[in-house]
């Protein structure tokens, strides 16, 4: 068996690329990948030894070869598929690990990747054949599905194939953001191409009878990333909508002790004082009766006699 491994994100890959020589696979791997798993005594061979081909143009060709995309793309179901490989002298590649550069982070052409994307998209493309890791998270359950398998079920394949092409599809995403800053053509994009994961299952959507989750843009990091919830149920989807209203209302409103009480994205009641506690009673009592089963946003930290305070009023959310 046989593992193509070429990464940006080197974590974890010196275990696994172990993991996989000890029970018993071959590792083809190039450019700072290879040297890395030098270093760490893991034996490797060379792309460019695969290929009969030295990278070139500054590493901008290093995996683009028919010797290293047959061995990925080639149906084991197809004998001609194996045949073709047979008579070119191409060896099948079991195992495709790879990850992009982080191009959001750092946007300009050199960090465009060709072979990367290249190599995971064929791999996922031929994931009846090929398993396609793309996340460092993963090394672990591949190796243990290798024991306790002894390969990766077609099952788990297509769910790696599927988080490659997202992988792919975001990379991409970041790179035609990046040129649409670049253009100056106007100040809005022609298209938009946002790439979000999940950050939380919600108890519920709209309604009590829908699912519903809270997704975050990958490129970039909201104060939800920040949060923490201590306590309570799971959020549904008019608590985030909700508070991320309550939110934004009182970090608008200066910088004195502020409270906003927020009921289906609309204010109830605002208020700002020299003490947090008394800004709560008097922005609960702009509307009382719309309160009930709010939301209430602090920017303060709150105080036994605000906690005191809310006590008797059912509240749904409480941020601070």
């Amino acid at each position: 068996m046989r593992a193509l491994i070429s990464v940006y994100d080197k974590t974890g890959v010196v275990d696994l690329a172990r993991g996989l020589v000890d029970r018993g696979w071959e590792i083809v791997s190039s450019g700072g990948t290879a040297r890395a798993l030098t270093e760490a005594g893991i034996p490797v061979t060379e792309v460019e030894d695969l290929t009969g081909s030295p990278e070139m143009l500054d590493g901008r060709v290093k995996t683009l070869h028919p010797a290293v995309h047959g061995g990925i793309l080639a149906d084991r179901s197809k004998p001609e598929h194996m045949e073709r490989l047979a008579e070119l002298g191409i060896g099948a590649i079991d195992m495709v690990v790879g990850n992009l550069y982080p191009f959001g982070t750092d946007p300009s052409v050199e960090m465009i990747d060709i072979g990367g994307p290249t190599m995971v998209r064929a791999a996922a493309k031929n994931h009846d054949s090929v398993a396609v890791v793309v996340d460092p998270a993963r090394y672990p359950e591949v190796l243990a599905l290798l024991d306790e398998s002894g390969g990766i079920p077609l099952a788990v394949r297509r769910r790696l194939a599927r988080e490659a092409f997202a992988h792919t599809a975001a990379y991409d995403a970041a790179i035609v953001a990046w040129l649409d800053d670049l253009s100056g053509e106007g100040d809005l994009p022609e298209s938009l191409h946002p790439s979000l994961e999940k950050a939380e299952d919600l108890r519920y959507g709209e309604n009590p009878h829908q699912v519903g989750a809270r997704y975050r843009d990958i490129h970039s990091r909201s104060w939800w990333d920040r949060s923490v919830q201590h306590g309570g149920r799971r959020l549904s989807y008019l608590n985030v909508f909700d508070t991320e209203a309550a939110w934004q209302l009182v970090n608008s409103m200066g910088p004195d002790p502020t409270v906003a009480v927020i009921k289906h994205a609309n204010p109830c009641g605002v208020a700002a004082d020299t003490d947090i506690t008394e800004a709560y009673r008097a922005a609960h009592s702009c509307d009382p009766v719309s309160a009930f089963g709010g939301i209430v946003a602090v920017n303060r930290v709150v105080p036994l006699s605000l906690a005191e305070a809310l006590a008797p009023v059912f509240t749904e959310v409480i941020i601070a």
